[in-house]
């Protein structure tokens, strides 16, 4: 009885993240209401609260979702993206499927900035203590520290990864326009690392 409830538990979670992935494939963020995404998934809005705790629970397990693989790929996955590639390689690999990623998870990427900024409950941690944010500062700024010890790698890891919430930026990645962001981003990884 108990693994049939675990089984129905983790069908639901898929049920529900595939609905609001598609939602915000048709729909502007701030029409993708936990009611709406209950309603797409087949299940209760309390199923959708009882998972995810809120909107926001929600978009942010969807995000984790969209970024656990380009995780596995900086971790364990082949060069450049993974390790064994000289860092110029590797940063330019990393700012290229970030740029991809971003694109693809635009209205992600905004949905989860609305439930932040219109939830009801007590700020959250400011977005540089998010988990995601700090694995890819933490993997930008080694980089950049292991192929220039002369400069401030953390203020420059953290400039580079911010571009990505400078609207006229996230407006190209919302449209899914990733192209001139990875080839700018290889620019600047390239000038700064020297191609070391």
């Amino acid at each position: 009885m108990e693994r049939r409830e675990r089984a129905d538990a983790a069908r639901n979670r898929q049920a529900i993240l595939r609905a609001a992935e598609d939602l915000l494939g048709q729909y502007p963020p701030e029409q993708v209401s936990v009611e709406r995404v209950a309603a797409a998934a087949g299940v209760g809005k309390g199923t959708v609260f009882h998972r995810f705790g809120s909107r926001t629970g929600l978009m942010r397990e969807l995000m984790a979702e969209r970024v656990r693989e380009l995780e596995e790929a900086v971790t364990e996955g082949p060069p450049p993206l993974g390790p064994g590639a000289p860092p110029v390689a590797r940063l330019v690999a990393f700012f290229e499927a970030l740029a991809v990623l971003a694109a693809r998870n635009g209205n992600l990427v905004a949905a989860y900035e609305h439930a932040m900024l219109t939830r009801k409950a007590a700020p959250e941690q400011p977005r540089e203590a998010n988990p995601i944010y700090l694995f890819w500062h933490r993997h930008v700024s080694e980089l950049i520290a292991a192929g220039r010890p002369d400069v401030d790698a953390e203020q420059i890891a953290h400039m580079l990864l911010g571009v990505l919430h400078m609207e006229p930026i996230a407006s190209q990645l919302r449209a899914g326009e990733h192209d001139k962001l990875a080839a700018s981003y290889a620019e600047l990884v390239r000038g700064l690392m020297g191609g070391r």
